[in-house]
């Protein structure tokens, strides 16, 4: 790695050393804890590959995910647990790895009381809390810990610092934020107890301080930290007040705090865990901000960091001393890096899109990125393709999955050939990107569009791709990335002027009415996004989904933020809604529940959001010809860019 001296110009905050505690960091960059899903109990080998990548590339602190501290913390299959000696060994192998490369390394000390996911065998498992208090998103209610589990717990706090500071660790966080035990003990709407552990604001403090006192006594050489949320947005949590005050009087017992927003405990604060792109780049500065004064202490801030500027500008203006960028971090592994070599415009910078991250995470599937298919595999993804012979591979398709092919057939040594029919590369993205709070979603294409441009990739726009260019062609692979088109069915009423696709919508290509009914068959993305920019030009809106829910198919923190939006704006939502005809002024649908009759009547407008259906021949034409060939994408089936990119990553690896 060639240093760039001009980037601690540039930096002079982000990339400048940090004490913390007992230890000095390289830098201000924090990968933050985060569940991914690669280990079951103890580090595997995929978890260590995970966070050795991040540490390779200069990461001044990596906080492993959640570890569990007693029996009833387990709350998914998946949970790491250190209530044994005989986990020892492996998290010794992740920390040692890691501080190899440079970085140190801090766990989560982790207990979600109410907050259960699953259980180990299928059953229900018992949650255990400060009080019998229900919880609203999990819809669990949970037993009173009694003071004796209490102390048990504790204990097991204690314990599980000991055996990772035996591990080799530099450091643990206490996870008081998004509602988890510690903050269900500080929260006096869940803790209603009347003894030593609850009742006036002291004594709800005290599982805290004995929590970390208990730390002290058994690895007292460990940096010590607490992750808080600044503010839990929700009315039954802790507003920011609240943990300004708790802080203030836990300053002296902990080293540094780590800040973020939210709560697990209700569908809207949920939210915060994983902010999507329609929250603002490092909204929880002000929080951290806060805290900092409030306590005098070294402050992480958290939330949606996704570029080294934001976090440069966060630093220089005092509001904390580390920025949390773990999800900067998964789409651009090598962020850190780039920044100390000058390549400041070679950043994959994350889109917040949570399909595969936190999507994945909620599936109980390893962790990835929409953008970086190594990320969270790369064990898998280890080594580089064995390229026998470089070949000469046409790409057929400008879309995600064909950048992706063809950048990644390149990497490989071929030599490729992109061909795009329009004037722009990028295909569906282009319209998704016109959809509100989805702007962001735009930089995939930027992002591609830039990799492509540092690459040997020859790009052909405007050249649709038919059977005697085909012919023509001296390739010897290709690589079909052609994508879908809106699926349009037939139904009574379908060939009206007032029935228009979501495409014509976002490409302006169509007259809106007054009165509007969406159709969305796929509940995802498109029918919300529509919704909402309907709405907000002044039409008045009925969002029909043929589901449970209005964006069912989205990653759930991602559709509570946007149905919130809708909710706003008063939009008329309907579930279970099958559509059956049209005309011209009724919309006629059919509840697939009691298969009665849907009417919504006085519509000037049926904008049909029915999903898209493969396009073209193409394929046809060259297994007639006998043409070596891939389908990757939407051509394949049409799915998700997540599934575009990751077949076009595998399809140029594969050639």
């Amino acid at each position: 790695m060639t240093y760039d001296h001009d980037a601690e110009a540039r930096f002079p905050h982000l990339l400048s050393p940090l004490r913390l505690g007992g230890i000095e960091l390289a830098n201000r960059v924090v990968s933050t804890g985060h569940h991914t899903h690669l280990a079951h109990l103890v580090p595997n080998e995929a978890l260590v590959a995970y966070h050795e990548s991040r540490a390779r590339q200069g990461v001044g602190l990596i906080v492993t995910e959640v570890t569990g501290v007693h029996p009833t913390a387990l709350f998914s299959n998946d949970l790491l647990m250190a209530t044994d000696p005989g986990c020892v060994p492996a998290f010794a192998e992740l920390a040692r790895r890691v501080q190899a490369e440079g970085s140190k390394i801090f766990a989560q000390l982790f207990h979600p009381g109410r907050e259960l996911l699953t259980s180990t065998n299928g059953l229900l498992a018992v949650a255990y809390a400060p009080s019998a208090v229900p919880n609203e998103r999990f819809h669990i209610m949970p037993r009173a810990l009694s003071a004796a589990l209490i102390e048990e717990v504790i204990e097991g706090y204690g314990r599980a610092a000991g055996y990772l500071a035996e591990a080799g660790y530099d450091g643990v966080e206490i996870v008081a934020s998004h509602g988890y035990l510690p903050a269900q003990f500080l929260n006096p709407k869940t803790n209603l107890r009347s003894d030593a552990w609850g009742g006036d604001a002291s004594r709800r403090l005290a599982f805290l301080r004995a929590v970390a006192a208990a730390v002290r006594r058994v690895a007292p050489a460990l940096v010590l930290g607490l992750r808080i949320s600044g503010d839990e947005k929700d009315d039954q949590g802790l507003g920011s007040d609240d943990i300004l005050a708790a802080c203030r009087d836990l300053a002296e017992d902990f080293d540094y705090f780590s800040v973020v927003c939210g709560t697990s405990a209700s569908l809207g604060g949920s939210v915060h865990i994983v902010p999507p792109m329609g929250i603002e780049s490092g909204y929880t500065a002000p929080y951290a901000a806060a805290i900092r004064a409030t306590t005098g202490k070294p402050v992480v801030a958290t939330g949606r960091i996704n570029q080294p500027q934001t976090a440069e500008a966060i630093l220089a203006a005092g509001q904390a001393d580390l920025c949390g960028m773990t999800r900067a971090l998964i789409a651009d592994t090598e962020m850190l890096a780039k920044v100390k070599t000058g390549r400041l415009e070679e950043i994959r910078a994350c889109i917040a899109c949570n399909q595969s991250c936190i999507g994945r995470a909620h599936k109980g599937l390893g962790i990835s990125c929409i953008q970086n298919p190594v990320s969270g595999r790369e064990t898998q993804f280890a080594a580089p393709p064995l390229v026998g012979r470089p070949k000469r591979v046409a790409v057929v398709g400008g879309g995600p999955a064909g950048m992706k092919a063809a950048i990644t057939a390149d990497e490989a040594g071929h030599a490729v050939t992109l061909f795009e029919a329009e004037a722009q590369l990028g295909g569906q993205v282009r319209l998704a990107q016109r959809l509100p709070g989805r702007e962001e979603f735009g930089g995939m294409i930027t992002n591609l569009e830039a990799e492509l441009a540092r690459s040997s990739v020859e790009v052909r726009t405007k050249t649709p791709v038919d059977q005697s260019l085909l012919q023509g062609l001296d390739a010897e692979q290709f690589i079909l990335a052609v994508g879908a088109k809106p699926y349009r069915p037939g139904f009574d009423g379908a060939d009206l002027p007032g029935v228009v696709t979501a495409w014509e919508v976002l490409a302006d290509e169509a007259t809106i009415g007054a009165r509007v009914v969406i159709a969305d068959w796929r509940a995802d993305w498109i029918g919300l996004g529509l919704a909402e920019m309907l709405a907000t030009a002044g039409s008045q809106v009925t969002l029909c989904c043929n589901a449970a829910q209005a964006g069912e198919t989205l990653q759930v923190y991602t559709r509570n933020h946007y149905l919130a939006r809708l909710h706003a704006l008063g939009i008329d939502i309907r579930t279970h809604a099958r559509l059956f005809g049209f005309d011209a002024e009724t919309a006629f649908f059919q509840d697939t529940l009691t298969q009665q009759a849907i009417l919504i009547e006085e519509v000037d407008s049926l904008v049909l959001a029915l999903g898209h259906e493969t396009r073209g021949n193409l394929g046809k034409t060259l297994e007639d010809a006998q043409f070596p060939h891939l389908f990757i994408g939407d051509c394949l089936a049409p799915r998700t860019a997540e599934e575009a990119i990751y077949e076009g990553f595998l399809a140029g690896r594969e050639v």
